[in-house]
Protein backbone atom coordinates (compact mmCIF):
# COMPACT_ATOMS: atom_id res chain seq x y z
CA UNK A 1 0.00 0.00 0.00
CA UNK A 2 1.91 3.12 -1.25
CA UNK A 3 1.72 5.55 1.55
CA UNK A 4 3.42 8.23 -0.81
CA UNK A 5 2.46 11.69 -1.19
CA UNK A 6 0.03 11.94 -3.64
CA UNK A 7 -3.03 14.03 -4.72
CA UNK A 8 -5.13 12.96 -8.02
CA UNK A 9 -6.26 16.75 -8.49
CA UNK A 10 -2.81 18.04 -8.38
CA UNK A 11 -1.57 15.64 -10.66
CA UNK A 12 -4.55 16.60 -13.26
CA UNK A 13 -4.75 19.89 -12.92
CA UNK A 14 -1.24 21.61 -11.02
CA UNK A 15 1.20 19.54 -13.57
CA UNK A 16 -0.18 21.54 -16.86
CA UNK A 17 1.00 24.93 -15.51
CA UNK A 18 4.60 23.14 -14.58
CA UNK A 19 4.38 22.21 -18.44
CA UNK A 20 3.31 25.55 -19.28
CA UNK A 21 0.24 24.86 -20.44
CA UNK A 22 -1.25 27.91 -18.57
CA UNK A 23 -2.62 29.46 -21.04
CA UNK A 24 -4.16 26.72 -23.08
CA UNK A 25 -7.84 26.05 -22.92
CA UNK A 26 -8.52 23.31 -20.73
CA UNK A 27 -12.57 23.53 -20.94
CA UNK A 28 -14.72 25.05 -23.85
CA UNK A 29 -18.50 25.24 -22.60
CA UNK A 30 -21.30 26.38 -24.69
CA UNK A 31 -19.03 29.00 -26.22
CA UNK A 32 -17.23 30.23 -23.86
CA UNK A 33 -13.43 28.66 -22.20
CA UNK A 34 -11.31 28.41 -19.59
CA UNK A 35 -7.58 28.52 -19.45
CA UNK A 36 -5.95 25.67 -17.34
CA UNK A 37 -4.75 28.49 -15.63
CA UNK A 38 -8.49 30.00 -14.90
CA UNK A 39 -9.32 26.32 -13.86
CA UNK A 40 -6.83 26.00 -11.32
CA UNK A 41 -8.47 29.70 -9.95
CA UNK A 42 -11.76 28.30 -9.60
CA UNK A 43 -10.04 25.09 -7.93
CA UNK A 44 -8.46 27.52 -5.09
CA UNK A 45 -12.20 28.98 -4.90
CA UNK A 46 -13.77 25.71 -4.05
CA UNK A 47 -10.47 25.00 -1.86
CA UNK A 48 -11.30 28.42 -0.26
CA UNK A 49 -15.02 27.60 0.39
CA UNK A 50 -14.94 24.11 1.50
CA UNK A 51 -12.27 25.65 4.95
CA UNK A 52 -14.35 28.72 4.91
CA UNK A 53 -17.15 25.93 6.00
CA UNK A 54 -15.09 23.60 7.93
CA UNK A 55 -15.78 21.01 5.45
CA UNK A 56 -12.84 18.56 6.85
CA UNK A 57 -10.36 15.74 4.76
CA UNK A 58 -12.58 12.92 4.40
CA UNK A 59 -15.89 14.72 4.70
CA UNK A 60 -18.17 13.82 1.65
CA UNK A 61 -19.23 16.51 -0.19
CA UNK A 62 -22.70 15.40 -2.44
CA UNK A 63 -22.76 17.76 -6.19
CA UNK A 64 -25.67 17.85 -8.22
CA UNK A 65 -24.21 19.57 -10.83
CA UNK A 66 -24.59 19.77 -14.91
CA UNK A 67 -21.29 19.24 -17.04
CA UNK A 68 -20.01 22.86 -16.97
CA UNK A 69 -17.04 24.29 -15.73
CA UNK A 70 -18.47 24.25 -11.94
CA UNK A 71 -18.81 20.86 -11.99
CA UNK A 72 -14.71 19.99 -12.78
CA UNK A 73 -13.96 22.81 -10.08
CA UNK A 74 -16.14 21.41 -7.39
CA UNK A 75 -14.98 18.06 -7.96
CA UNK A 76 -11.35 18.85 -8.58
CA UNK A 77 -11.38 21.31 -5.35
CA UNK A 78 -12.50 18.77 -3.32
CA UNK A 79 -9.78 16.13 -4.36
CA UNK A 80 -7.12 19.31 -3.76
CA UNK A 81 -8.42 19.05 -0.22
CA UNK A 82 -8.48 15.92 0.32
CA UNK A 83 -12.92 16.01 0.93
CA UNK A 84 -14.58 13.54 -0.80
CA UNK A 85 -16.69 14.02 -3.86
CA UNK A 86 -19.56 12.18 -4.82
CA UNK A 87 -21.22 13.38 -7.84
CA UNK A 88 -24.92 12.04 -8.41
CA UNK A 89 -27.08 12.00 -11.35
CA UNK A 90 -28.66 15.21 -12.60
CA UNK A 91 -32.01 12.90 -13.61
CA UNK A 92 -32.46 11.16 -9.87
CA UNK A 93 -35.98 12.77 -7.96
CA UNK A 94 -35.85 14.51 -4.84
CA UNK A 95 -36.39 10.82 -2.97
CA UNK A 96 -33.46 8.94 -4.66
CA UNK A 97 -31.45 11.93 -4.16
CA UNK A 98 -31.98 12.11 -0.04
CA UNK A 99 -31.24 8.56 -0.20
CA UNK A 100 -28.22 8.78 -1.45
CA UNK A 101 -27.10 11.40 0.83
CA UNK A 102 -28.60 9.63 3.40
CA UNK A 103 -26.30 6.98 2.70
CA UNK A 104 -22.79 8.94 2.29
CA UNK A 105 -23.06 10.96 5.20
CA UNK A 106 -22.70 14.26 3.29
CA UNK A 107 -21.94 17.61 5.17
CA UNK A 108 -22.32 20.02 2.21
CA UNK A 109 -24.79 19.85 -0.68
CA UNK A 110 -23.77 21.54 -4.05
CA UNK A 111 -26.88 21.46 -6.57
CA UNK A 112 -27.18 23.48 -9.67
CA UNK A 113 -30.82 25.97 -9.45
CA UNK A 114 -32.60 24.22 -12.07
CA UNK A 115 -32.78 21.08 -9.59
CA UNK A 116 -33.23 23.34 -6.31
CA UNK A 117 -36.97 21.30 -5.87
CA UNK A 118 -35.47 18.63 -4.67
CA UNK A 119 -33.59 20.23 -1.88
CA UNK A 120 -36.08 19.56 0.87
CA UNK A 121 -36.61 16.71 0.30
CA UNK A 122 -32.61 15.65 0.76
CA UNK A 123 -32.24 18.05 3.83
CA UNK A 124 -34.91 16.07 5.26
CA UNK A 125 -33.55 12.48 4.26
CA UNK A 126 -30.16 13.52 5.43
CA UNK A 127 -29.08 14.31 9.13
CA UNK A 128 -25.70 15.17 8.30
CA UNK A 129 -26.17 17.78 5.92
CA UNK A 130 -25.37 21.13 7.52
CA UNK A 131 -25.14 23.66 4.35
CA UNK A 132 -26.60 23.40 0.85
CA UNK A 133 -24.70 25.33 -2.10
CA UNK A 134 -26.76 26.37 -4.81
CA UNK A 135 -24.86 27.25 -8.21
CA UNK A 136 -26.30 29.34 -11.19
CA UNK A 137 -27.60 32.18 -11.74
CA UNK A 138 -31.45 32.45 -10.16
CA UNK A 139 -31.97 32.53 -6.43
CA UNK A 140 -33.72 28.98 -5.62
CA UNK A 141 -36.54 28.74 -2.87
CA UNK A 142 -37.33 26.15 -0.57
CA UNK A 143 -38.84 26.18 2.24
CA UNK A 144 -36.40 24.09 5.08
CA UNK A 145 -34.54 26.42 7.49
CA UNK A 146 -32.42 23.72 9.25
CA UNK A 147 -29.34 24.21 7.28
CA UNK A 148 -27.63 27.22 6.27
CA UNK A 149 -27.90 28.43 2.59
CA UNK A 150 -25.10 30.17 -0.13
CA UNK A 151 -25.21 31.31 -3.53
CA UNK A 152 -21.63 29.78 -4.98
CA UNK A 153 -22.07 33.46 -6.81
CA UNK A 154 -21.24 35.27 -3.43
CA UNK A 155 -17.72 33.31 -2.53
CA UNK A 156 -15.30 34.79 -4.32
CA UNK A 157 -12.29 33.74 -2.61
CA UNK A 158 -9.12 33.00 -5.33
CA UNK A 159 -6.50 33.11 -3.24
CA UNK A 160 -4.17 30.15 -3.55
CA UNK A 161 -5.16 27.33 -1.21
CA UNK A 162 -2.59 24.11 -0.81
CA UNK A 163 -2.93 20.48 -2.26
CA UNK A 164 -4.21 18.15 0.58
CA UNK A 165 -0.61 15.14 1.55
CA UNK A 166 -2.98 12.10 0.46
CA UNK A 167 -1.79 9.04 -1.09
CA UNK A 168 -2.62 7.13 -4.01
CA UNK A 169 -4.24 4.64 -1.62
CA UNK A 170 -6.53 7.02 0.05
CA UNK A 171 -10.26 7.52 -0.50
CA UNK A 172 -11.02 10.09 -3.23
CA UNK A 173 -14.29 9.58 -4.87
CA UNK A 174 -17.83 7.80 -4.86
CA UNK A 175 -19.33 6.95 -7.50
CA UNK A 176 -23.02 5.19 -7.06
CA UNK A 177 -24.25 2.77 -8.75
CA UNK A 178 -27.10 3.54 -11.58
CA UNK A 179 -29.10 0.62 -9.79
CA UNK A 180 -30.29 -1.06 -12.45
CA UNK A 181 -30.55 -4.43 -10.36
CA UNK A 182 -31.28 -2.59 -6.90
CA UNK A 183 -30.63 0.15 -4.49
CA UNK A 184 -27.45 2.16 -5.63
CA UNK A 185 -24.08 1.48 -3.95
CA UNK A 186 -21.45 3.77 -3.06
CA UNK A 187 -18.75 2.61 -5.29
CA UNK A 188 -15.04 3.79 -2.99
CA UNK A 189 -12.30 4.89 -5.87
CA UNK A 190 -8.89 6.02 -4.53
CA UNK A 191 -6.37 8.76 -5.26
CA UNK A 192 -4.68 6.62 -8.11
CA UNK A 193 -7.47 5.32 -9.94
CA UNK A 194 -8.21 8.21 -12.37
CA UNK A 195 -4.23 8.01 -13.03
CA UNK A 196 -4.72 4.37 -13.84
CA UNK A 197 -7.10 5.19 -16.69
CA UNK A 198 -5.41 7.59 -18.12
CA UNK A 199 -2.19 5.96 -17.82
CA UNK A 200 -4.20 2.42 -19.59
CA UNK A 201 -7.14 3.03 -21.85
CA UNK A 202 -6.60 6.73 -22.92
CA UNK A 203 -2.82 6.48 -23.40
CA UNK A 204 -2.51 3.19 -24.70
CA UNK A 205 -5.55 2.21 -26.64
CA UNK A 206 -6.69 6.01 -27.79
CA UNK A 207 -3.13 7.64 -27.75
CA UNK A 208 -4.11 10.78 -26.51
CA UNK A 209 -2.17 14.10 -26.52
CA UNK A 210 -2.73 17.52 -25.71
CA UNK A 211 -3.71 18.68 -29.24
CA UNK A 212 -7.12 16.41 -28.68
CA UNK A 213 -10.82 17.68 -28.10
CA UNK A 214 -12.77 15.36 -25.80
CA UNK A 215 -16.69 15.80 -26.21
CA UNK A 216 -18.97 13.13 -24.23
CA UNK A 217 -22.54 12.11 -24.71
CA UNK A 218 -22.47 10.57 -21.11
CA UNK A 219 -22.35 12.74 -17.81
CA UNK A 220 -19.50 13.67 -15.54
CA UNK A 221 -21.55 12.21 -12.79
CA UNK A 222 -20.79 8.97 -14.28
CA UNK A 223 -17.37 6.92 -14.44
CA UNK A 224 -17.36 6.83 -18.23
CA UNK A 225 -17.98 10.36 -18.21
CA UNK A 226 -15.84 11.72 -15.72
CA UNK A 227 -12.52 9.81 -17.67
CA UNK A 228 -14.10 11.06 -21.00
CA UNK A 229 -14.68 14.86 -20.30
CA UNK A 230 -12.69 15.31 -17.14
CA UNK A 231 -9.60 12.93 -16.51
CA UNK A 232 -8.55 12.15 -20.03
CA UNK A 233 -8.04 15.40 -21.73
CA UNK A 234 -7.15 17.41 -18.51
CA UNK A 235 -4.81 14.94 -17.59
CA UNK A 236 -3.23 15.20 -21.31
CA UNK A 237 -3.14 18.92 -21.42
CA UNK A 238 -5.77 18.96 -23.79
CA UNK A 239 -9.66 20.47 -23.81
CA UNK A 240 -12.98 19.28 -22.64
CA UNK A 241 -15.69 20.17 -24.73
CA UNK A 242 -18.55 20.39 -21.95
CA UNK A 243 -22.44 20.18 -22.84
CA UNK A 244 -24.73 20.60 -20.02
CA UNK A 245 -27.71 20.16 -21.80
CA UNK A 246 -30.10 17.00 -22.28
CA UNK A 247 -28.27 14.71 -25.25
CA UNK A 248 -30.02 14.40 -28.76
CA UNK A 249 -28.64 13.90 -32.00
CA UNK A 250 -29.61 17.19 -33.62
CA UNK A 251 -27.61 19.28 -30.99
CA UNK A 252 -24.85 17.00 -30.57
CA UNK A 253 -24.52 17.29 -34.46
CA UNK A 254 -24.10 21.01 -33.98
CA UNK A 255 -21.88 21.06 -31.22
CA UNK A 256 -19.67 18.77 -33.40
CA UNK A 257 -20.19 21.12 -36.48
CA UNK A 258 -18.96 23.91 -34.02
CA UNK A 259 -16.42 22.74 -31.44
CA UNK A 260 -14.82 20.33 -33.93
CA UNK A 261 -13.74 17.53 -30.84
CA UNK A 262 -11.17 14.69 -32.10
CA UNK A 263 -12.28 12.06 -30.27
CA UNK A 264 -16.38 11.49 -29.54
CA UNK A 265 -17.74 9.25 -27.02
CA UNK A 266 -21.13 8.33 -27.06
CA UNK A 267 -23.28 4.72 -26.38
CA UNK A 268 -24.88 2.15 -28.82
CA UNK A 269 -28.25 3.96 -28.77
CA UNK A 270 -27.32 7.19 -29.20
CA UNK A 271 -25.12 5.29 -32.51
CA UNK A 272 -28.31 4.41 -33.65
CA UNK A 273 -30.09 7.23 -33.48
CA UNK A 274 -27.56 9.15 -35.23
CA UNK A 275 -27.77 6.92 -37.86
CA UNK A 276 -31.31 7.52 -38.10
CA UNK A 277 -30.37 11.57 -38.95
CA UNK A 278 -29.53 13.02 -42.34
CA UNK A 279 -26.43 14.06 -41.17
CA UNK A 280 -23.37 14.66 -43.67
CA UNK A 281 -20.38 12.56 -43.01
CA UNK A 282 -18.24 16.12 -43.25
CA UNK A 283 -19.90 16.41 -40.03
CA UNK A 284 -17.94 14.26 -37.93
CA UNK A 285 -14.28 15.37 -40.07
CA UNK A 286 -12.81 16.38 -36.85
CA UNK A 287 -13.31 13.60 -35.16
CA UNK A 288 -10.53 10.51 -35.78
CA UNK A 289 -12.40 8.05 -33.22
CA UNK A 290 -15.47 7.59 -31.77
CA UNK A 291 -15.88 5.43 -28.76
CA UNK A 292 -18.70 3.11 -27.64
CA UNK A 293 -19.72 1.80 -23.68
CA UNK A 294 -22.51 1.53 -21.78
CA UNK A 295 -24.03 -1.85 -23.86
CA UNK A 296 -22.65 -3.80 -26.21
CA UNK A 297 -22.33 -2.40 -29.62
CA UNK A 298 -23.88 -4.56 -32.27
CA UNK A 299 -21.65 -5.47 -35.45
CA UNK A 300 -24.24 -3.72 -37.98
CA UNK A 301 -24.05 -0.57 -36.15
CA UNK A 302 -20.30 -0.36 -35.62
CA UNK A 303 -19.86 -0.82 -39.70
CA UNK A 304 -22.21 1.39 -40.50
CA UNK A 305 -21.29 4.10 -38.10
CA UNK A 306 -17.23 3.92 -39.16
CA UNK A 307 -18.20 3.66 -42.93
CA UNK A 308 -20.61 6.56 -43.51
CA UNK A 309 -18.37 8.99 -40.83
CA UNK A 310 -14.71 7.84 -41.85
CA UNK A 311 -13.71 7.06 -39.06
CA UNK A 312 -12.61 3.97 -36.31
CA UNK A 313 -15.24 2.83 -34.09
CA UNK A 314 -14.16 1.30 -30.72
CA UNK A 315 -16.33 -1.06 -28.76
CA UNK A 316 -15.62 -1.66 -25.21
CA UNK A 317 -16.71 -2.75 -21.67
CA UNK A 318 -16.19 -0.74 -18.35
CA UNK A 319 -17.84 -0.42 -15.06
CA UNK A 320 -18.43 1.88 -12.18
CA UNK A 321 -16.34 -0.10 -10.16
CA UNK A 322 -13.81 -0.42 -12.26
CA UNK A 323 -14.10 3.08 -13.20
CA UNK A 324 -13.63 3.31 -17.29
CA UNK A 325 -13.07 0.79 -19.80
CA UNK A 326 -11.16 -2.35 -19.43
CA UNK A 327 -11.72 -4.38 -22.93
CA UNK A 328 -11.43 -2.41 -26.11
CA UNK A 329 -11.19 -2.71 -29.19
CA UNK A 330 -8.29 -0.20 -30.93
CA UNK A 331 -7.44 2.37 -33.44
CA UNK A 332 -5.34 -0.49 -35.62
CA UNK A 333 -8.17 -3.16 -34.67
CA UNK A 334 -11.37 -3.17 -34.65
CA UNK A 335 -13.61 -6.74 -35.13
CA UNK A 336 -17.34 -5.22 -35.29
CA UNK A 337 -19.49 -7.23 -32.53
CA UNK A 338 -16.87 -7.85 -29.71
CA UNK A 339 -15.16 -6.00 -27.02
CA UNK A 340 -11.95 -6.08 -28.41
CA UNK A 341 -8.89 -7.22 -26.89
CA UNK A 342 -8.03 -6.52 -22.68
CA UNK A 343 -6.66 -3.13 -22.17
CA UNK A 344 -3.01 -3.63 -21.14
CA UNK A 345 -2.62 -2.93 -17.68
CA UNK A 346 -5.76 -5.08 -16.64
CA UNK A 347 -6.40 -9.10 -16.73
CA UNK A 348 -9.23 -10.89 -17.51
CA UNK A 349 -10.72 -14.10 -16.67
CA UNK A 350 -13.91 -16.10 -17.24
CA UNK A 351 -15.29 -18.61 -14.40
CA UNK A 352 -17.59 -21.35 -14.62
CA UNK A 353 -20.72 -21.72 -11.94
CA UNK A 354 -18.13 -23.70 -9.52
CA UNK A 355 -15.50 -21.50 -9.70
CA UNK A 356 -13.64 -23.19 -12.11
CA UNK A 357 -11.94 -21.55 -15.19
CA UNK A 358 -12.70 -21.72 -18.37
CA UNK A 359 -10.03 -21.84 -20.92
CA UNK A 360 -11.68 -23.58 -23.83
CA UNK A 361 -12.28 -20.99 -26.78
CA UNK A 362 -15.83 -19.45 -27.77
CA UNK A 363 -17.19 -20.93 -24.27
CA UNK A 364 -19.05 -18.44 -22.00
CA UNK A 365 -18.33 -18.07 -18.42
CA UNK A 366 -18.57 -15.08 -15.80
CA UNK A 367 -16.30 -12.19 -16.69
CA UNK A 368 -13.66 -11.14 -13.83
CA UNK A 369 -11.39 -8.25 -14.21
CA UNK A 370 -8.42 -7.22 -12.26
CA UNK A 371 -6.36 -3.70 -12.90
CA UNK A 372 -5.02 -0.51 -11.03
CA UNK A 373 -8.44 1.26 -11.18
CA UNK A 374 -10.72 -1.15 -9.42
CA UNK A 375 -13.20 0.43 -6.38
CA UNK A 376 -11.66 -0.46 -3.04
CA UNK A 377 -15.08 -1.57 -2.27
CA UNK A 378 -18.90 -0.08 -1.41
CA UNK A 379 -19.68 2.09 1.51
CA UNK A 380 -21.34 0.46 4.31
CA UNK A 381 -22.02 -2.74 1.58
CA UNK A 382 -19.68 -5.57 3.80
CA UNK A 383 -21.68 -8.35 1.79
CA UNK A 384 -21.55 -6.95 -1.56
CA UNK A 385 -17.80 -6.25 -1.47
CA UNK A 386 -17.34 -9.54 -0.19
CA UNK A 387 -19.49 -11.25 -3.17
CA UNK A 388 -18.11 -9.17 -5.91
CA UNK A 389 -14.42 -8.51 -4.89
CA UNK A 390 -11.80 -11.60 -4.58
CA UNK A 391 -8.27 -11.06 -4.41
CA UNK A 392 -8.27 -8.23 -5.99
CA UNK A 393 -10.54 -9.37 -9.15
CA UNK A 394 -13.82 -7.91 -9.32
CA UNK A 395 -16.99 -10.44 -10.56
CA UNK A 396 -18.48 -7.78 -13.32
CA UNK A 397 -21.70 -9.92 -13.75
CA UNK A 398 -21.43 -10.13 -17.04
CA UNK A 399 -21.25 -13.47 -19.72
CA UNK A 400 -18.38 -13.60 -22.18
CA UNK A 401 -16.91 -15.83 -24.35
CA UNK A 402 -13.30 -15.42 -25.55
CA UNK A 403 -11.76 -16.47 -28.96
CA UNK A 404 -8.95 -18.57 -29.64
CA UNK A 405 -7.02 -15.24 -31.16
CA UNK A 406 -8.13 -13.07 -27.48
CA UNK A 407 -11.12 -11.49 -28.64
CA UNK A 408 -13.90 -10.91 -25.99
CA UNK A 409 -17.76 -11.26 -26.61
CA UNK A 410 -20.13 -10.01 -24.42
CA UNK A 411 -23.55 -12.48 -24.30
CA UNK A 412 -25.39 -10.71 -21.69
CA UNK A 413 -25.81 -10.01 -18.14
CA UNK A 414 -25.45 -13.11 -15.96
CA UNK A 415 -29.32 -12.20 -15.01
CA UNK A 416 -30.32 -11.91 -18.02
CA UNK A 417 -29.44 -14.48 -20.19
CA UNK A 418 -32.43 -16.74 -21.54
CA UNK A 419 -32.60 -20.53 -21.47
CA UNK A 420 -34.54 -21.48 -24.35
CA UNK A 421 -35.35 -25.00 -25.07
CA UNK A 422 -32.73 -25.81 -22.33
CA UNK A 423 -29.73 -23.87 -24.51
CA UNK A 424 -28.77 -20.20 -23.33
CA UNK A 425 -29.63 -17.74 -25.49
CA UNK A 426 -27.36 -14.46 -25.38
CA UNK A 427 -29.78 -11.56 -25.65
CA UNK A 428 -27.19 -9.30 -27.41
CA UNK A 429 -26.76 -11.90 -30.21
CA UNK A 430 -30.32 -12.16 -30.98
CA UNK A 431 -30.36 -8.01 -30.74
CA UNK A 432 -27.32 -7.72 -33.64
CA UNK A 433 -29.51 -9.48 -35.26
CA UNK A 434 -32.52 -7.50 -35.10
CA UNK A 435 -31.28 -4.40 -35.66
CA UNK A 436 -29.85 -5.51 -39.10
CA UNK A 437 -33.19 -5.22 -40.64
CA UNK A 438 -33.70 -1.88 -42.40
CA UNK A 439 -36.81 -1.10 -40.55
CA UNK A 440 -35.41 -1.90 -37.46
CA UNK A 441 -33.42 1.24 -35.46
CA UNK A 442 -32.76 -0.68 -32.03
CA UNK A 443 -33.73 -3.53 -29.85
CA UNK A 444 -34.09 -5.02 -27.19
CA UNK A 445 -34.38 -8.87 -25.81
CA UNK A 446 -35.77 -10.13 -22.53
CA UNK A 447 -37.01 -13.83 -21.85
CA UNK A 448 -40.27 -14.57 -20.61
CA UNK A 449 -42.24 -17.57 -19.62
CA UNK A 450 -45.03 -19.12 -22.10
CA UNK A 451 -48.58 -20.35 -21.72
CA UNK A 452 -46.97 -23.73 -20.74
CA UNK A 453 -44.24 -22.42 -18.32
CA UNK A 454 -41.33 -22.77 -20.72
CA UNK A 455 -38.98 -19.43 -20.82
CA UNK A 456 -38.57 -17.96 -24.83
CA UNK A 457 -37.13 -15.08 -25.87
CA UNK A 458 -39.53 -12.26 -26.82
CA UNK A 459 -38.13 -8.56 -28.77
CA UNK A 460 -38.85 -5.44 -28.20
CA UNK A 461 -38.24 -3.08 -31.37
CA UNK A 462 -38.05 0.69 -32.51
CA UNK A 463 -38.64 1.52 -36.08
CA UNK A 464 -36.06 3.66 -38.10
CA UNK A 465 -37.52 7.63 -39.02
CA UNK A 466 -40.06 6.74 -41.91
CA UNK A 467 -40.37 3.34 -41.81
CA UNK A 468 -43.25 0.93 -40.59
CA UNK A 469 -42.06 -2.36 -38.96
CA UNK A 470 -44.08 -5.47 -39.83
CA UNK A 471 -43.95 -8.50 -37.28
CA UNK A 472 -43.91 -11.01 -40.22
CA UNK A 473 -41.03 -9.42 -42.46
CA UNK A 474 -39.40 -9.15 -39.48
CA UNK A 475 -39.44 -13.42 -38.34
CA UNK A 476 -38.98 -14.52 -41.40
CA UNK A 477 -35.45 -11.89 -41.57
CA UNK A 478 -34.56 -13.95 -38.04
CA UNK A 479 -35.23 -17.28 -39.56
CA UNK A 480 -32.73 -17.11 -42.28
CA UNK A 481 -29.86 -15.46 -40.09
CA UNK A 482 -30.19 -17.70 -36.77
CA UNK A 483 -31.37 -20.97 -35.22
CA UNK A 484 -34.84 -21.62 -34.28
CA UNK A 485 -34.18 -21.68 -30.67
CA UNK A 486 -33.18 -18.20 -30.44
CA UNK A 487 -35.35 -16.81 -32.91
CA UNK A 488 -37.96 -14.20 -30.89
CA UNK A 489 -41.54 -15.88 -30.39
CA UNK A 490 -42.90 -12.60 -29.40
CA UNK A 491 -42.29 -9.09 -31.21
CA UNK A 492 -43.57 -5.76 -29.79
CA UNK A 493 -43.13 -2.40 -31.48
CA UNK A 494 -42.03 0.57 -29.21
CA UNK A 495 -41.42 4.48 -29.64
CA UNK A 496 -38.43 3.81 -27.20
CA UNK A 497 -36.44 1.46 -25.47
CA UNK A 498 -36.06 2.61 -21.28
CA UNK A 499 -32.43 2.74 -20.83
CA UNK A 500 -30.28 4.71 -17.63
CA UNK A 501 -29.00 7.56 -18.20
CA UNK A 502 -25.44 6.15 -19.53
CA UNK A 503 -27.29 4.38 -21.76
CA UNK A 504 -28.14 0.75 -20.74
CA UNK A 505 -31.24 -1.10 -21.27
CA UNK A 506 -33.29 -1.48 -18.44
CA UNK A 507 -34.23 -5.38 -19.15
CA UNK A 508 -36.10 -5.52 -15.85
CA UNK A 509 -38.33 -2.93 -16.85
CA UNK A 510 -39.25 -4.42 -20.13
CA UNK A 511 -40.04 -7.77 -17.99
CA UNK A 512 -42.40 -5.92 -16.07
CA UNK A 513 -44.02 -5.09 -19.30
CA UNK A 514 -44.75 -8.08 -20.21
CA UNK A 515 -45.74 -9.38 -16.81
CA UNK A 516 -48.64 -6.54 -16.61
CA UNK A 517 -49.36 -7.95 -20.21
CA UNK A 518 -50.37 -11.22 -18.76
Amino acid sequence: MSKEPYNDAEWILDRNLELGRGDRTAIRCRGESLTYNDLLSQVWRVQNALTMLQVRPGDRVLLVLNDDPDFVAWFLGCLRSGVVPVPVSTMLTGADLGTIAADCGTRLLVIADEYANSVDMIVAASSDLGTVIAVGKDTPKFSTGQVDFRLWSSVSDHSEAPAAATSKDASAFWLYSSGTTGLPKGVIHRHGDLQATFDTYASKVLNITSEDRCLSVAKLFFAYGLGNSLTFPLAAGACAILEPRRPTPAMFVDTIREAKPTLFFTAPGFVAALLDTDTARESFASVRATMTAGEALPADLQRRFSERFGHPVLDGIGSTEALHIFISNTLADQRPGTSGHVVPGYEAKLLRDDGSEVTEPETPGYLHVRGPSIMSGYWNREEATTANLVDAWLRTGDVYTRSSDDYWTFLGRNNDMIKAGGIWVSPAEVEAVLIEHPDVLEAAVVGARNDTGLEEAVAFVVARAGRTIDAQSVDAFCRTKMAAFKRPRRLFVVESLPKTATGKIQRFALRDQLASRR
